[in-house]
């Protein structure tokens, strides 16, 4: 959009230069209210990050609809209409086959090890060349992670695959072609559009995100019913788009500040999550009516049996996908060497 020039230099260094030091403001929309812990927190936090650290370069955080609709970011940013966007590539989902294995991947990798593929192997190079050929005049990178989400909330318990047919549920990217798999009529909403929808019966069911995250948009009033774990979304990772043009025209060391400064967002992103969902799961249960269940394995099974199959079609379908999913998979082998040995069991308790 506009890059506003803002005057920084002092009456005194105007006298003496003779010239003003100039500070591009870059607008920013976020995928996620800023009254939202962890998701909407992120896409502040990261602003005032960037603004503490760089001379040359801020950013103005605004609010979904404020300056375009969630889902409409990617155009937004691509075309010049707003600078920046934190989001993640899963809204993206249908407009690019590939663009959620750079968000969440169904019994993906975990933060660390998805972390490790992007910033050490080739995932940051395959993420901005899936938005280079495709037309997208975009420059990305990591700017969040959070570990896995709940894997959905229903208003009545789940008991087996056919207690999912005939549901209609906000679901998230790759998921989401799992559950229409097993009977589902799946939509992407907006979090701030689930619960009306919820409210008045026009989905049956959603997931969105962390319990705390959930709990801020009232899904336990209408659904008591929260699955765990999040197969879907073993982790899920958050990006920053700005606007190519706009990134060129920035000097190197602005540049630098915005990479910085989205490397410290992952870290405080992932460790916020972390740090404050098992208190929300407890009240969940103790104030709100909540029965957090753990799916049984024989659902579990079938829910990966699905992916695996969704997975090879979509590789067959999409040249692209293909290429970013066996990438994934060959850094996954040789992770697992490492990650299968190394790692204490998870205490079960004293």
């Amino acid at each position: 959009m506009k890059l506003k020039a803002i005057a920084l230099a002092t009456t005194a260094a105007i006298a003496s230069t003779g010239a003003a030091n100039t500070q591009e403001v870059l607008e920013m929309t976020s995928a996620f209210g800023k009254n939202l812990p962890i998701l909407g927190t992120a896409g502040v936090d990261f602003v005032e990050k960037i603004n503490s650290i760089s001379e040359g370069v801020e950013f103005e955080h605004f609010d979904p609809g404020e300056l375009v609709p969630t889902l409409e970011a990617l155009d937004a940013v691509s075309n010049g209409s707003v600078d920046a966007a934190y989001t993640t590539a899963g809204y993206w989902q249908g407009k690019i086959t590939a663009a959620s294995l750079f968000a969440a991947v169904p019994f993906g990798p975990e933060a660390g090890e998805f972390l490790a593929w992007m910033l050490y192997d080739d995932g940051a190079e395959m993420f901005q060349r899936m938005y280079d050929d495709n037309g997208y005049n975009v420059h990305v990178m990591p700017c969040g992670i959070i570990a896995p989400e709940t894997s959905g909330w229903f208003k009545n318990e789940i008991n087996s695959v056919e207690d999912l047919e005939g549901l209609n549920m906000r679901f998230f990217g790759l998921g989401a072609e799992v559950m229409q798999r097993l009977g589902v009529s799946t939509s992407l909403l907006a979090g701030g559009d689930i619960f009306p929808a919820l409210e008045r019966g026009a989905i049956d069911a959603t997931e969105f995100s962390m319990p705390r995250i959930d709990a801020r948009l009232g899904f336990y009033n209408i659904a008591k019913f929260n699955y765990f774990p999040g197969w879907h979304q073993p982790a899920t990772m958050f990006e920053l788009l700005v606007n190519k043009d706009v990134w060129e025209g920035l000097d190197e060391r602005s540049q630098k500040q915005i990479e910085v400064a989205c490397l410290a967002n992952i870290t405080t992103n992932y460790a916020e999550g972390e740090a404050t969902n098992f208190e929300a799961m407890s009240t969940n249960e103790s104030e709100n009516g909540v029965t957090n269940k753990v799916w049984p394995p024989e659902m579990l099974e079938t829910f990966e049996t699905t992916w695996n199959e969704v997975a090879e079609e979509l590789a067959a379908e999409d040249e692209y996908f293909a290429e970013v999913w066996n990438d994934l998979q060959e850094f996954r082998a040789g992770y697992k060497t490492w990650g299968d040995t190394i790692y204490l069991p998870r205490p079960r308790g004293n």
